[in-house]
């Protein structure tokens, strides 16, 4: 038995031996298995926590009592610095800098990770020791490395400005012109160092392609160059004084506000521009009053606050527009945004006064869209979500511009908001109307149908130009038929002996080249920029109204090509008549005088007629004063 218990102590004592050694030489396996299996046990714990928490019980499958599902709001804000790091891994309560990928290399005992999901990569976590985890511990924060002190003597001038002022478009960085062939370096491609940043910023790309910065923990957004540390430092200060000024003006900064900064040059004077961005009331604002034309969009009569929100929810989606990446689109946007887009498709097709700033086509290819955004919802995609702020801001707008929620709310597109201006003389414009027959009140109708308070109804104009365009081809073919015959009845030797008639065709001619050259300039304006931009349209529209005419003038000049075709016929029907009625006999002067009586009426009928001049009219004026001069004093 003694022998036995001796073996028996020896070969634990062995066991343990063999242990020590090999916990000893293989701690780095134990620690890698560890590190791997933990996130494992993690996301499958948190699954059966779910399947625990979304199982009803059995004792309350019958109760009368709802399961309330806990449903976190979504918000557009971009994800909180917390769950940032958690995307890379950490969780709530620890810090970590954000590296760069330059900065992952840069120590000898830095740590490499991968910051996919563990079902998503294979690389193999390497961790050199004694070096701890990247994440600290619960209760510890280190800061980030602070940004390279400003320029002495360096003063950062912030002025208010809105999205809309934000220049990313007109910016234009020059491109080196020479060609030269890019070597591509050995081994697996890697372009991060390119991006490398000061710490605490993140490089986007905007789905248009622009290059951004985001600083998640900040909230601070800008499109300037912040891979130069001057730059940098210069954000930094400005973020400094946008918060101290926000500060010192009392006013209450909300959890989800972001800051946008603009780098802006005037005369060589470098300033900064700046807004907040407030995503739960979805609008902007500034820590100063703040007057800005942009904003009103030259809109007159603008004085409630309840109106003039519209204008700064439309200027929070244009904010959203400029910096979509990094949000997830909530459920309600794109609801509302379906609700919106669905009534101005039915107003549409019921209404020939619809509001929407789109035509129907247009309103067709939105819904489908919108449809397609559905699939989008509570998911981080840059392009869904840019889609989703684009509709949204230009319908915000359009409640704006039409006193949407205001007593006197624009409820047709033909509506006009303010009090009629002194029209001018009637009695000119309809001399000018009977003269043009009667093609100039068809123009005018059609500018007031296009242009309602100075505002431009841009579906109807791209129909109005689209008729017109049509008119003026037509007028074209018909001028130079018209030429053609006028010429050669001035070939004609009979015509050549008769004076009158060869006046007259001469006008004609005249006439028809005038309409001829009127129709192909006008085409060839209209074929211009005004039939792609409407800035340039109003703009021209503006410039018409302030002429002595007004936007009759434009009028005017539409309604020449058909006034001078219709003159130029005119002026051949006269020589023909001359002709006719000059070297013809009695027969012939016989037959065509009861023809050409009646077509002439015909014809005055209907301009008459264009002109709100009737026969029955004319009756009843008659029969009014015979009864005035013989009815007793």
């Amino acid at each position: 038995m003694i022998m036995h218990g001796r073996y028996i102590r020896m070969f634990i004592s062995w066991l343990r031996h063999i242990v020590k050694t090999a916990a000893y030489h293989s701690y780095r396996s134990i620690l890698f298995a560890l590190l791997r299996l933990i996130p494992h046990f993690q996301s499958l714990f948190n699954e059966k926590e779910g399947d625990f928490q979304q199982r009803p019980r059995a004792g309350l499958a019958l109760s009368s009592q709802p399961v309330i599902k806990p449903t976190p709001s979504v918000t557009l804000a971009v994800p909180s610095f917390d769950a940032h790091l958690q995307s890379q891994g950490c969780q709530p309560g620890m810090s970590l800098p954000s590296p760069t990928g330059g900065q992952l290399n840069a120590s000898p005992n830095s740590v490499a990770y991968d910051t996919q999901s563990p079902g998503q990569s294979s690389a193999p976590l390497i961790l050199s020791m004694p070096v701890p985890n990247v994440c600290n511990p619960v209760g510890i924060h280190t800061p980030p490395p602070p940004p390279p002190p400003a320029a002495p003597g360096h003063v950062i001038t912030l002025i208010p400005i809105v999205p809309g002022e934000v220049n990313r478009y007109e910016r234009h960085v020059p491109v080196k012109d020479v060609y030269a062939a890019f070597k591509v370096e050995k081994g697996p491609f890697d372009c991060s160092q390119e991006l490398d940043t000061v710490v605490g910023w993140e490089p986007l790309t905007h789905p248009e392609g622009a290059l951004f910065f985001c600083h998640p923990k900040e909230r601070v957004f800008t499109d300037a160059d912040v891979r130069d540390h001057v730059t940098a430092a210069k954000i930094g200060e400005a973020i400094k004084e946008a918060h101290r000024k926000a500060h010192e003006a009392n006013i209450p900064m909300p959890r989800l506000v972001e800051l946008v900064l603009e780098r802006i040059v005037t005369d060589g004077v470098e300033k900064w521009g700046y807004y907040f961005a407030d995503h739960e009331k979805r609008v902007v604002f500034w820590f100063e009053d703040h007057i800005s034309d942009l904003l009103m969009n030259k809109i007159r009569g603008v004085e409630r606050k309840s109106h003039v929100r519209y204008a700064l929810e439309s200027q929070y989606w244009k904010h959203i527009e400029l910096f979509p990446n990094k949000r997830s689109l909530p459920e309600d946007v794109v609801v509302k945004l379906k609700e919106i887009v669905m009534l101005a498709q039915a107003e549409n097709i019921t209404s020939e006064s619809c509001l929407a700033p789109f035509a129907s086509n247009e309103v067709d290819s939105m819904l489908g869209l919108v449809d397609s955004l559905m699939s989008s919802i509570d998911k981080e995609r840059e392009h869904s979500v840019w889609i989703a702020a684009r509709f949204t801001r230009l319908l915000c707008n359009a409640k704006f511009v039409n006193f949407c929620g205001q007593p006197g709310a624009r409820l047709g597109v033909d509506q006009s908001l303010y009090e009629k201006p002194n029209v001018r003389s009637k009695t000119i414009l309809r001399v000018m109307n009977v003269f043009l027959f009667g093609s100039f009140d068809v123009q005018s109708k059609g500018i007031h149908r296009i242009w309602v308070d100075e505002t431009m109804v841009q579906p109807r104009w791209k129909n109005f130009i689209d008729r017109l365009t049509t008119e003026w081809n037509g007028y074209a073919i018909y001028s130079t038929v018209m030429l053609a015959v006028d010429i050669s009845f001035l070939a004609v030797p009979t015509v050549q002996t008769e004076m009158a008639a060869t006046l007259l065709a001469y006008m004609s001619t005249l006439c028809v080249m005038g309409s001829l050259v009127v129709s192909l300039a006008l085409a060839g304006q209209v074929n211009d920029t005004r039939r792609r931009s409407a800035e340039e349209v109003a703009s021209f529209m503006v410039g018409m109204s302030r002429s002595m005419l007004g936007l009759e003038s434009l009028a005017l000049m539409l309604s020449l090509p058909f006034a001078l075709l219709i003159w130029a016929m005119a002026f051949f029907a006269a020589a023909l008549s001359v002709l006719i009625f000059g070297t013809a006999g009695v027969v012939v002067v016989s037959i065509a005088s009861p023809i050409w009586f009646a077509i002439f009426c015909l014809a005055m009928w209907l301009i008459l007629a264009a002109n709100n001049f009737h026969i029955s009219h004319l009756r009843s004026w008659i029969i009014e004063r015979v009864s005035l001069v013989t009815s007793p004093v």
